[in-house]
């Protein structure tokens, strides 16, 4: 019999899955309004800088795919108990957040701004919900303890 999953560790899940959602939509976001972040960047430049603009989508693109591919396989583990899955999860929420705040130093456009405030808030709750007290209990378990969690 498998331990009663609490509703911290199902809804820990489904804020990380937004996370990566939120990902896959900045990334989205970055190809789409890829010139305009690239001019914001270059305001702040003189024009004889020698610095070339940086290249914002292949970043994008592949922090989404490694955050997707990772996050996969890091819920699956949270969902079994794992404690270690739980802090690399978190650990892995708090770095798209810090990748979020690099990104609006460039002065992005407003719809990206705002999606780009909305994926904070969701990292932030994720990162609350992987650290509640029910989930932590839950993660912390002996592997053959069968007991009932609330």
């Amino acid at each position: 019999m498998t331990p009663h999953r609490p509703a911290a560790v199902t809804g820990a899940t489904w804020l990380s899955v937004a996370v990566v959602a939120m990902t896959g939509l900045t990334a989205l976001l970055t190809l789409v309004f890829d010139d305009e972040l690239v001019d914001a960047w270059a305001a702040g430049r003189t024009a004889s800088s020698a610095v070339e603009p940086p290249a914002f989508v292949p970043v994008a693109v592949t922090m989404f795919v490694v955050v997707a591919l990772l996050s996969v396989v890091l819920i699956a583990f949270l969902r079994e108990g794992h404690e270690w899955a739980r802090m690399v999860l978190s650990a892995l929420v708090a770095l798209v957040g810090v990748g979020t705040l690099a990104i609006l130093r460039t002065s992005p456009p407003l719809l990206f701004l705002l999606v780009a405030l909305a994926s904070l808030l969701v990292d932030a709750a994720a990162v609350v919900a992987l650290w509640h007290r029910d989930t932590r209990a839950f993660c912390k378990r002996r592997p053959g303890d069968t007991a009932v969690l609330r």
